[in-house]
């Protein structure tokens, strides 16, 4: 494949592989601590997970501000390393079971890992020709599903062998190693700094506000990127829910007494649905375009969802997971590749950072729902109904905006190459 004959393309590649492996180990293993240590209290896998998305809402407004101004890389280096030991420390807390010390860890990790993403994300844009989007997209699909396959398998083991202490070290190495390859990558200045160069002194709030706002102004200009961006509100809801649901699915559902067993199987089986579907994820966007893939992708999730829900055998359940995956592959690839072609280089960062308080909007007003109302209120089957109604919402949204404004936004695109 031609990205892999850009050695930089290749260290941030296995940095992001190192990077996502290592936090998933480290976030599946802790979700087994929770509910073996605290099993009477289910609230708090619930709240691990909003220690997780949370931190959106507070450092929002910095975010890609700092992505398009300050030094890509350094941001993206520097991530890692306080993440490294802000790992170190959680291990303590833990080691001193400090479960509230361990939460308020989790938060301020997370919050660090919020700078890291729309300062990789641009530097990966910066590196690639437009026409690669969509294949980087599908590669990253296909790790996506390795770690599906192999995440949450690796952090029950982690957890069940080495104890929780072991699987955070694993957590702790793989930001190590990120942090390396970052750091011998040699970019051009104007990826680093496509803005020209300036220094975190050089900013104050009221400048930052102002980038901020200039982001919005971006999206608003693009009908087709407002469209877009507005349905990860819906996407965080299901985001949020999916990320507890196939845990309390198992414990409270389909096999309370061996669900350590069959909770890794449901990702290992959603990770072979999405190896699937990434294989000819590029090919089928290719023939039937991104928004039939998009819009068709959504509503088959939403049935699948639903099918998923109703189902009370683990070989069903199991079997519907590997056709989920299959579906969520492309949505994923359409929506990883539409977005740098629609975003110039120097405004990513602003534009991403729009993108993620939406989403984590949507993540915490679920977890925060879960945390109290389940078991008391709902039960599993009626979280399965909230994610169903939530991809009804915006694959509705999507059918009825997207198809005018892509054939608009084709149009224009045409008269400007052509003037």
């Amino acid at each position: 494949m031609e990205l892999f004959r850009n050695a930089i393309f290749v260290r941030m590649f296995l940095a992001a592989f190192a990077s996502q492996l290592g936090s998933m180990v480290g976030s599946m293993a802790f979700a087994f601590y929770l509910v073996d240590r605290f099993s009477n209290q289910p609230a708090y896998a619930s709240v691990a997970e909003l220690m997780y998305s949370l931190p959106t809402l507070v450092v929002f407004l910095f975010v890609g501000v700092l992505a398009d101004r300050l030094d890509r890389k350094r941001i993206a280096v520097q991530s890692d390393w306080i993440r490294a030991v802000l790992s170190v420390v959680l291990l303590f807390a833990i080691h001193q079971d400090w479960i509230i010390a361990a939460f308020a860890i989790l938060f301020l990790r997370s919050a660090i890992s919020k700078f890291f993403t729309p300062a990789e994300m641009s530097l990966m844009q910066g590196i690639m020709k437009p026409e690669q989007y969509v294949k980087a997209s599908s590669l990253n699909m296909s790790i996506m599903g390795i770690f599906m396959l192999f995440g949450m398998s690796m952090g029950s083991a982690a957890y069940y062998y080495l104890g929780i202490e072991g699987a955070i070290i694993i957590d702790t190495a793989s930001f190590i190693i990120s942090g390396i390859l970052l750091a011998t990558c040699h970019f051009p200045a104007e990826v680093r700094q496509p803005n020209g160069k300036a220094k975190l002194r050089d900013l104050n709030l009221k400048s930052m506000a102002a980038d901020f706002g200039a982001g919005f102004k971006y999206i608003v200009r693009s009908r087709l990127l407002l469209a877009i961006i507005l349905g990860f509100f819906f996407f965080g809801i299901v985001n949020g829910v999916f990320s507890i649901l196939p845990l309390f699915t198992m414990k409270y559902e389909l096999s309370p007494d061996r669900y350590q067993v069959y909770t890794p199987l449901v990702m290992v089986f959603l990770g072979i649905g999405y190896l699937a579907g990434s294989a000819f994820s590029s090919l089928l966007i290719k023939k039937c375009g991104k928004v039939a893939v998009l819009i068709t992708g959504l509503f088959l999730t939403m049935a699948l969802t639903l099918a998923a829900g109703l189902s009370g055998n683990i070989q069903i359940y199991l079997g519907v997971m590997v056709l989920l995956g299959i579906i969520l592959a492309p949505i994923n690839v359409v929506l990883g590749g539409w977005l740098p072609e629609l975003v110039e280089p120097q405004s990513m960062g602003r534009v991403s950072a729009w993108i993620e308080p939406l989403n984590t909007t949507g993540q915490a007003i679920a977890l925060g729902f879960i945390s109290v109302a389940f078991p008391a209120i709902v039960n599993v089957t009626a979280l399965y109904w909230i994610l169903a109604v939530s991809m009804l919402i915006v694959s509705v949204y999507y059918l009825i905006a997207l198809p005018g404004l892509h054939r608009k936004h084709q149009r224009a695109v045409k008269t400007e190459m052509t003037a």
